[in-house]
């Protein structure tokens, strides 16, 4: 049985043949291990991500529409990323600096960003349902649209609807 961080960009344009081969597939978490290829479900429309994708990220600092649904990304610093559109349903974001950061249309469902630094970060019409924001400090950040449905808003520092 093989679990891991689930990882990738939509590629409407180029629909993946086959799964890929799990057989050798790691099941490091990202945080830890950013040079081993991570597992990605079906469907074929998704394309696999490699430590390759990860430096990406870190070295651009933009991923838009990629699908990080839960990944591990506990205390990163990923100030001023451009994540617009991203799948982060069920990530781990806990302790992460996302300052700057870009979430504008993103799925944060069931995302846990307890005591993340989203200060000045883009939060317009993200989706925030049922996501454990507890401590988070969300001081100058855009929410215009933002749903918060169920979310953990318990000592949230600077959310102004």
């Amino acid at each position: 049985m093989h679990s891991g961080v689930l990882l990738g960009c939509y590629r409407a344009e180029k629909p993946q043949a086959a799964e890929p081969n799990l057989a050798s597939v790691p099941n490091t978490p990202l945080r830890t291990n950013q040079q081993n290829p991570e597992r990605l479900s079906t469907p074929s429309t998704l394309v696999t991500a490699t430590g390759d994708s990860v430096k990406q990220l870190l070295s651009t600092r933009k991923c838009q529409g990629c699908n990080f649904r839960g990944a591990d990304l506990d205390k990163v610093d990923l100030n001023g990323v451009d994540l617009s559109n991203a799948i982060l349903i069920d990530a781990d974001l806990d302790e992460t600096n996302l300052s700057n950061a870009n979430f504008s249309g993103a799925d944060l469902t069931d995302a846990d960003l307890g005591k993340a630094n989203l200060t000045g970060a883009n939060l317009s019409r993200a989706n925030f349902t049922k996501a454990d924001l507890e401590d988070a400090n969300l001081t100058n950040a855009n929410v215009t649209d933002a749903t918060f449905t169920g979310a953990d808003l318990e000592r949230v520092i600077g959310l102004r609807r």
